[in-house]
C-alpha cells in the first residue's frame, strides 16, 4: 500500500486553510504534523492548539511526528486530538513499550521514528508492536535539508526485516522533496 503524507510543517501558515482545502483536493492521505520541542531539535514547531484547529477544519486523518524529548509527556498532550498516527523518536523515548502502549489505549495507531545515523536494530525489538515507521531520510528539525541516500540501504533493510511480520507497520519516509526522484526509493514496497 502507497500512501501519500503531506508535511503542513511546510505549507504556507498565513494561508492554511486554502492550502488544506488543495491537499485535500489532491487527495492526500495524511498530514504529517511536525511537532518540534527546541530540545531534541533546534527548531519550535505546532502545538496542540494548532493541530486541533487543523483537524477541524479537514477530513485528511493526521499523523503526528514527535520530535521531542520526554514523547510520553507529548503523547498526554496530543492525544486529545486523536491523530490517525503518533510517532515518537526511538531515540528520545526513556520506556518505549510504555509510551507504545499510551498510544494503544489512546486509540491511536502508534509509530516509531528513526534518525538516519541510529540503526535499524533500535528500532526492531518493537516491530511487532507498531503500525509505521518513520524513516528520517534528514535530521529532524528542518526542512529543505539535502536527503541522506545512504538511508536508503537502511530501508532494504527493514523491509526484509518486515516481510516476516505478520501484521507489517508501513514505512513512512520523512525529508523527501519534489527534487528527489521517485525511482529512488525501490527499496519502499
Amino acid at each position: 500500500m502507497k500512501l501519500v503524507a503531506a508535511s503542513i510543517m511546510c505549507a504556507n501558515q498565513l494561508q492554511l486553510k486554502s492550502q488544506l482545502e488543495e491537499l485535500e483536493q489532491a487527495n492526500v492521505d495524511m498530514l504529517h504534523c511536525d511537532v518540534m520541542d527546541g530540545v531534541f531539535v533546534n527548531n519550535l514547531a505546532m502545538g496542540p492548539y494548532v493541530l486541533e484547529e487543523i483537524k477541524q477544519k479537514t477530513r485528511i486523518p493526521l499523523d503526528i511526528h514527535l520530535a521531542t524529548i520526554n514523547p510520553s509527556k507529548y503523547i498526554d498532550m496530543f492525544a486529545p486530538i486523536q491523530p490517525e498516527y503518533l510517532s515518537f523518536h526511538v531515540e528520545a523515548s526513556e520506556d518505549i513499550h510504555r509510551d507504545l502502549a499510551k498510544l494503544k489505549e489512546y486509540g491511536i495507531k502508534p509509530s516509531l521514528a528513526l534518525s538516519p545515523q541510529s540503526p535499524i536494530e533500535m528500532i526492531t525489538p518493537y516491530l511487532e508492536d507498531v503500525s509505521m515507521i518513520l524513516m528520517m531520510t534528514v535530521n529532524p528539525g528542518f526542512a529543505g535539508q539535502p536527503f541522506n541516500y545512504h538511508v536508503l540501504k537502511k530501508m532494504d533493510e527493514l523491509n526484509k526485516i518486515l516481510n516476516k511480520i505478520k501484521n507489517r507497520p508501513l514505512i513512512e519516509v520523512d525529508g523527501v522533496n519534489a527534487k528527489i526522484k521517485v525511482d529512488h526509493f525501490s527499496a519502499i514496497r
